[in-house]
């Protein structure tokens, strides 16, 4: 198994390019299902995950096609033969799920396995089936698989989320599209996610308002068509590099970052000393002194601080002035990193979804282990602070949401590689 061995760094000096969004790339994927025509996806990012969904959408019988080094993904789902997305496949990736409102609202049937996916806490998908059955979808669960039938094809109704659910909102957004009449989605997530899927489904002739509210309509259309889109920059990503200067010093540019995207994020850096500015490129990231000040965070759903940026954020609090509080809201058992930090020096207090950290004067190098996505990439921000020697261990979980994360630090002067198991 891979591992990363990071060493203690000076300050980063250079240029970082921004990925497409996987969240959002891994839900416009599926949007496919929705049309006999092709749609093709640019910027896309080139990350474990996407080749999931990709191998999940060609066992249904799309066709998906991989240009321009994996930029480029071009789909055709004009010939389905199946309708049954197995679970050998749909554990690996919680957004499978994402495949169950498309193919009800265009086929009229669809089997899903219960998806897998980080092991952080519970995320149930009892939302997603709460809002097809308020479109007529009818619901069974056996055997592990969800089996969703709407015979006389989906309808437009209201539902009315009693938590913001980002996948279930993204699930009954592409079912409403093909439904008759009008669908209304109340409490929906307002991510730029969101908003990059309605985009993307208006270019296919969906009649979609108010993404980016808590209130989306959508009047279902009888097809949809063809369509070449973007996938919005990746806000994690942005605000993972982000934090790299900010704990290492130095000044780092990314590109195509936007302030809008990570907007509560800054808010936090620019309260722990850390300046960002927009640059005709991108954003550009520069620490004020030489140590950051403590800050308390807690995660909410956007436009509020990011439950995936939440432990990359502990990583750069673990060396702050002072002590620093972060609340976790949105999954429970979701500080499963804290022990690992702490093995490299850091003074950390867990109690249910708070986190107190002490900051100290400077951590120290350790074997780690990632135990999921957002953790290893923080472990990574921690060796960069640290000194002495860190490696990190099982960063196949890196893959799944980072694209060339060695290279791109490497790219800015961090001392990084990566360990190939033998």
């Amino acid at each position: 198994m891979d591992s990363i061995l990071v060493s203690g760094n000076g300050p980063l000096h250079g240029r970082i390019p921004i990925a497409g969004a996987k969240n959002a790339c891994l839900t416009l994927m599926p949007a496919t299902l929705l049309s006999d025509e092709p749609l093709t996806l640019t910027n896309a990012p080139r990350l474990s995950d996407i080749r999931t969904m990709t191998d999940l959408l060609a066992s249904l019988g799309a066709e998906v096609q991989s240009l321009q080094d994996g930029k480029v993904l071009a789909m055709s789902s004009h010939d389905l033969n199946n309708h049954t997305a197995h679970y050998d496949i749909v554990r690996k990736m919680r957004a499978s799920i994402l495949v169950l409102g498309p193919m009800l609202a265009r086929h009229g049937r669809a089997v899903v396995s219960l998806p897998g996916g980080c092991a952080i806490g519970a995320r149930p998908v009892d939302l997603h089936l709460r809002a097809l059955e308020a479109l007529g979808a009818v619901m069974d669960l056996k055997d592990g698989y969800v089996h969703a039938t709407a015979p006389g094809g989906l309808r437009g109704g209201a539902v009315d989320f009693p938590f913001v659910s980002v996948g279930a909102t993204e699930n009954a957004l592409m079912a409403a599209t093909l439904a008759r009449g009008t669908t209304v989605l109340k409490n929906a997530a307002r991510e730029p996610e969101i908003v990059d899927l309605a985009r993307c489904l208006r270019r296919m002739g969906a009649q979609i308002e108010g993404e980016g509210t808590n209130v989306i309509t959508v009047q279902g259309v009888e097809r949809l068509a063809g369509a070449t889109h973007p996938v919005v920059s990746d806000r994690i990503e942005l605000g993972t590099y982000m934090l790299a200067p900010a704990i290492c010093g130095g000044e780092v540019e990314l590109l195509g970052g936007r302030k809008d995207l990570v907007g509560a994020f800054c808010d936090k850096l620019d309260e722990a000393g850390i300046d960002v500015s927009e640059t005709p490129d991108g954003l550009k990231v520069a620490r004020r002194g030489d140590r950051v000040r403590a800050v308390n965070v807690h995660t909410e759903p956007f436009p509020g601080f990011p439950t995936d940026l939440q432990a990359q954020m502990m990583a750069l609090l673990c060396t702050a002035q002072g002590v620093s509080v972060l609340e976790e809201r949105i999954f429970e058992n979701r500080f499963m990193h804290a022990p690992e930090l702490m093995r490299m020096g850091a003074q950390i207090e867990v109690h249910g979804g708070t986190a107190t950290v002490t900051g100290v004067d400077r951590l120290k190098g350790a074997p780690v282990m990632a135990t999921d996505l957002r953790a290893s990439v923080s472990l990574i921000l921690a060796g960069l602070a640290a000194e002495g020697e860190t490696v990190v261990s099982r960063v196949y979980h890196l893959d799944r949401g980072y694209e060339h994360v060695v290279r791109k630090l490497r790219g800015v002067g961090a001392r990084i590689e990566r360990i190939r198991a033998r």
